[in-house]
């Protein structure tokens, strides 16, 4: 037996989903925007072997099924692609809402003790199918994730995942400086640790992996030419990291590298930069900075809600998308900084700190960006973000009523479906995803948490 197959329980035959479809087909130009998305009042989407296979009007496509495919009925519902995360730590999922310091002191503090309990196996497992759990219940069906310093962190997530059927890019931390040595590597340890994680994992199923320096404060010179090794030797993998998040990190830097002309020039001398690195926060960046982040195509990940809770700085949309070529962006919850797993709230918070900078973030904007555009980001657009045939039938079913604030709104709609999203990302949270699809799978339903806990149960089996 291949010890690299998919461990999670394979797609047999055909299921299909029906309810009102939603998904983009292009990045929209602002509010009004109709010729950006797709939309079925009445649609199916049929799901072969985990992958979308037929999309289209339920009364032209249901006669046509097969006497035996199972079909899940959301008449009220708006059926999604599902929401894709940018940036979340793992360690950090039992530390959120931990009392506010900024981003130094909160790291010292909070951060580099919970990330040290994962030295421990069955920690790490424990919180890896909470995270899991807690994405599905959120309607969010891939993510790039951090690790610990330790190997096993990883490990865990990867093996959850797997078991599950998720997409999901993550990487061991590799940080050999400047934190407590419980949460320490070195730079030999963490490229070798690194290299056989990926060799384990990189592809397998839907897993990829993601080089992991912190951040530049936490690894030596060394490090940093370890983490490029690492990138050179395995092309197709991704590089996350942190950029520019606090005016305190940013004078750090400074005072560490005062060879750097700034903080992306750290980075670009390690040949770092690029449409596979995604950097979060990028918020107190210069022209020059923003420049070289254009041309090289890096990605800049918004990560609203933390940033507020640890008093970061507002992110500048508006001054990304003006340069000569519009830097990437992808947006992101970034718990435990961040304060919720749900892409609807985090998509809110957004829009709030937008709103501060003058600048606007419609309900189109917004949900792009937390499906396709965060697929786009990722260059994974032909996998996942859309209800493309071919794409994995990754799906969130979402009520607009589900609370009785969001009932009592909906009561005045007048139909307008850049409205009604609106409504879902400005009072919309978990409770608002009815159900959540994986490869066509069942992976989490609201109104039926016994079955899915015997589900999870089974496929651990």
């Amino acid at each position: 037996m291949d010890s690299r197959a998919p461990r999670a329980p394979q797609n047999k035959g055909m299921s299909a989903v029906r309810g009102r479809l939603f998904a983009f087909v292009r990045e929209p130009m602002g509010h009004g925007d109709g010729g950006s998305y797709r939309y079925i009042e009445d649609g199916l989407i049929l799901i072969d072997e985990g992958k979308i296979c037929t999309v289209g009007p339920a009364a032209t496509l249901v006669a046509s099924l097969p006497s035996d495919c199972a079909v899940a009925h959301y008449p009220d519902c708006l059926i999604m692609p599902g929401f894709i995360d940018l940036h979340i730590h793992l360690p950090q999922v039992q530390m959120i809402a931990s009392f506010g310091a900024q981003l130094l002191d909160w790291l010292e503090t909070y951060v580099f003790p919970a990330e040290a309990k994962f030295a421990d196996p069955v920690h790490a497992a424990t919180n890896a199918r909470f995270l899991i759990d807690e994405l599905f219940r959120s309607g969010t069906t891939t993510a790039v994730t951090f690790g610990s310093v330790h190997r096993q962190s990883a490990e865990a997530l990867f093996e959850e995942a797997d078991r599950r059927g998720a997409c999901m890019i993550a990487g061991k931390v590799m940080m050999d400086r400047s934190a407590p040595d419980s949460v320490l590597d070195t730079a030999q340890t963490s490229y070798d640790d690194s290299k056989a994680l990926i060799e384990r994992w990189h592809r397998r199923g839907r897993l990829r992996y993601a080089v992991t320096p912190r951040f530049v404060v936490t690894s030596s010179d060394a490090q940093m030419a370890a983490a490029k090794a690492l990138f050179d030797e395995f092309p197709d993998t991704h590089l996350q990291t942190h950029l520019s998040e606090n005016l305190g990190e940013v004078a750090l830097v400074k005072s560490l590298y005062p060879w750097a002309r700034d903080y992306v020039d750290i980075y670009d001398r390690y040949d770092l930069l690029g449409p596979r690195s995604l950097f979060g926060h990028c918020i107190h960046l210069d022209d020059n900075e923003l420049g070289r982040l254009s041309e090289s195509g890096s990605v800049a990940v918004f990560c609203p809600t933390s940033n507020l809770f640890l008093g970061s700085g507002l992110f500048n949309r508006s001054r990304m998308k003006e340069q000569a070529t519009p830097i990437t962006i992808g947006l992101a919850t970034d718990v435990g900084g961040g304060t919720s797993f749900s892409m609807l709230r985090t998509a809110a918070e957004a829009y709030k700190v937008l709103q501060l900078r003058g600048q606007n973030f419609s309900a189109l904007e917004a949900m792009h960006q937390i499906t396709r555009g965060n697929a786009v980001a990722l260059g994974l657009q032909s996998e996942i973000g859309s209800l493309d045939l071919g794409c994995y039938g990754d799906l969130v079913v979402l009520d607009t009523r589900a609370t009785p604030a969001m009932a009592h709104r909906m009561a005045a709609w007048d139909g307008a479906i850049e409205d009604e999203l609106f409504v879902l990302m400005t009072l919309g949270d978990d409770r608002a995803v009815r159900a959540t699809f994986v490869q066509g799978r069942l992976a989490h339903d609201r109104d039926d948490r016994n079955n899915i806990r015997r589900e999870q149960a089974e496929m651990r089996i």
